[in-house]
């Protein structure tokens, strides 16, 4: 289901990073993410949701937006 916050990610299991990008053109990447977080994330139901309750808050990251401009 499309998501009305979340452009798109990607999950890269060797780094255990999580790229996500935001409708709003921000561009993060979340730190030490388990695979079953991203596996679950990936199911979820609201994209949106899930990454507010489950992702958001619970794991480092770095904004990248600037460095992927242009």
């Amino acid at each position: 289901m499309p998501s009305s916050v979340i452009r798109f990610f990607r999950y890269a299991p060797g780094s255990r990073e999580l790229k996500v990008s935001f409708v709003s053109g921000r561009l993060y990447v979340y730190e030490h993410v388990p695979p079953e977080v991203a596996t679950a994330f990936r199911n979820a139901q609201s994209k949106g949701a899930f990454f507010n309750r489950e992702i958001r808050d619970h794991y480092a990251y770095r904004d990248i937006t600037h460095e992927h401009a242009g």
